[in-house]
């Protein structure tokens, strides 16, 4: 296929199929949060293994999709999500029925991995199938949407099955997915693989040597502070991080192409997706529970009451696009983001009685994150030539789900931190009631009618007051964000512009190299 030529009805058809296990990626983000205290009443898990089970998935996606990019873009881009279909169905089922916490776990670093093979897949062949500027924008854009609109699904998804079956329910979605994607992929789907040599296995030892680490690092020093096994982990993993680059910089064939990093554009809207990410992943996690723990919803009611702010995301994701078509990418960025700010604003001032607030601060984070979810993936993506849209496809999608995680991490465990810091015991409680009550909301809601009401109350003012705190911080990590955006990205072209003094997009960085498309089944 040619730089200018258009796709057809194939082409639009295969979107519509890699929608699919998109979408399931995202609810797959979200779809615990409200699904938690069921789980917790069944599996009994700690503080620190609730946290693990949140985020497990989301931080071996962030450690393996660069490899699982690269890899794609040599075994075959649409082999590889076929693979990985079948590795997330088989995966989901197990966790659907864990008996424990720790298998919980475990199942969710395994969909982990699998979802890694998904994500690049994805995203690679949509700019494999889509190379006319503007139809790619959109189809980046629709992909965008549909995995924005998992994450927003994700809730309500999870409230409606807890409420009618159980919480592994949940799971069990991804299997009918995985079974359609098998069967339809070699019909709808393109295959594509760049004429690069077998995979530097030692490059990928590294890459997984510096993530692994650094990840545990930052979960470790946000759970307990900074202590000896989070800065030996953090020396461990930079020091890995350190010859990974110098590896990539002396191959002739990476497994990351550290040029692609040369791009103003490319690096602003990774970081911008990193720090948008982070806010979002954090307030997602604790509006949940506010929803639940402090204003005492039900999961199918909190589900719904997400329903106004998924369709601020979904106006987001969509109308993003439409107006970037006019004006430049990094200013509709940089303005959505500043309005964004309003939502950590009322998130900052909400009491334990205030869910309009709550859900309406939320609309408005939701928005941004939208609107930063098309455009940034498309900027990052363009910044490639198009036999590394793997590699440049699985960097955007390692920076999100890095983000997602580390907000769960950083802000639950700092909302963690203050609660324990502002709650005591009340008298007449067992040892162990009294550390499950101050260790945290969950477990203080857990105790049932042995706490009074205002211990309860005292509980989630608690809750509340961390969750204050971290909206402000979230905040001033998204207003400087804004400001990236509009220095280093607002003299990118509208998406609807092929001429003109403004930067484009796409950047020169790295080194071509030849791919080969097989159009056939």
């Amino acid at each position: 296929m040619g730089k200018s030529e258009r796709a057809g009805w194939r082409e639009w058809i295969g979107l519509a199929l890699l929608a699919l296990p998109t979408m399931l990626l995202g609810l797959d983000v979200t779809a615990l949060y409200l699904v938690v205290p069921s789980l917790a009443a069944d599996l009994d898990p700690t503080a620190t293994e609730t946290l693990w089970i949140m985020d497990a998935y989301g931080f071996l996606i962030a450690g393996f999709l660069i490899t699982m990019g690269t890899l794609g873009d040599r075994i075959g881009r649409r082999r590889l999500l076929m693979i990985g279909a079948a590795a997330f169905g088989a995966t989901s089922v197990l966790a659907a029925f864990a008996p424990s916490a720790l298998w919980l776990i475990v199942a969710r670093a395994l969909l982990g991995v699998a979802g890694a093979t998904l994500m690049p897949s994805t995203l690679s062949l949509v700019s494999t199938m889509f190379t006319d500027v503007r139809q790619r924008a959109l189809a980046i854009g629709v992909w965008a949407t549909m995995f924005a609109l998992g994450m927003a699904a994700g809730p309500v998804a999870g409230g409606a099955l807890v409420a009618d079956l159980w919480w592994g329910a949940v799971f069990l979605v991804a299997v009918p997915v995985a079974v359609l994607v098998l069967v339809a992929a070699p019909v709808l789907l393109p295959e594509y693989r760049s004429s690069a040599g077998p995979l530097d296995l030692l490059s990928v030892g590294l890459s997984l040597a510096a993530m692994l680490p650094i990840v545990y690092a930052v979960k470790h020093a946000a759970a307990h502070g900074v202590d000896a096994p989070a800065v030996v982990a953090a020396l461990v993993g930079g020091g890995a991080a350190v010859a990974f680059v110098r590896r990539q910089l002396r191959l002739s064939e990476p497994l990351l192409d550290m040029g692609l990093f040369t791009g103003r554009a490319f690096s602003a809207a990774l970081s911008v997706l990193l720090v948008g990410l982070a806010g979002f992943g954090g307030a997602m996690y604790l509006v949940t529970q506010y929803l639940q723990l402090v204003a005492g919803l039900s999961p199918l009611t909190a589900g719904l009451w997400m329903g106004p702010p998924a369709l601020a995301m979904l106006v987001g994701a969509v109308g993003a696009p439409l107006v970037a078509v006019r004006v430049s990418p990094g200013v509709v960025m940089s303005a959505t983001l500043a309005l964004s700010l309003s939502g950590y604003a009322l998130l900052s001032l909400a009491g334990a009685d205030g869910t309009p607030g709550v859900i309406a601060g939320f609309a408005f984070v939701y928005l941004g994150l939208g609107v930063i979810a098309a455009l940034g993936t498309d900027i990052v993506v363009g910044a490639a030539p198009p036999e590394k849209s793997g590699s440049a496809a699985a960097l955007s999608e390692t920076v999100q789900e890095l983000g997602i995680a580390a907000g769960v991490a950083l802000l639950g465990s700092l909302t963690t931190v203050i609660y324990r810091s502002r709650v005591e015991a009340p008298a007449g409680l067992s040892p162990s009631e009294a550390d499950a009550y101050g260790d945290s909301l969950l477990g203080a809601s857990s105790l049932g009618d042995q706490l009074s009401a205002p211990a309860l109350d005292q509980a989630r003012a608690a809750f509340t007051g961390g969750l204050n705190t971290a909206a402000v911080l979230a905040g001033l990590a998204v207003a400087a964000a804004s400001l990236v955006c509009f220095t280093a990205l607002r003299h990118l072209r509208p998406l609807g512009d092929t001429a003109g003094g403004a930067e484009p997009i796409a950047s020169s960085a790295g080194t071509a190299t030849t791919g080969e498309r097989e159009d056939g089944g």
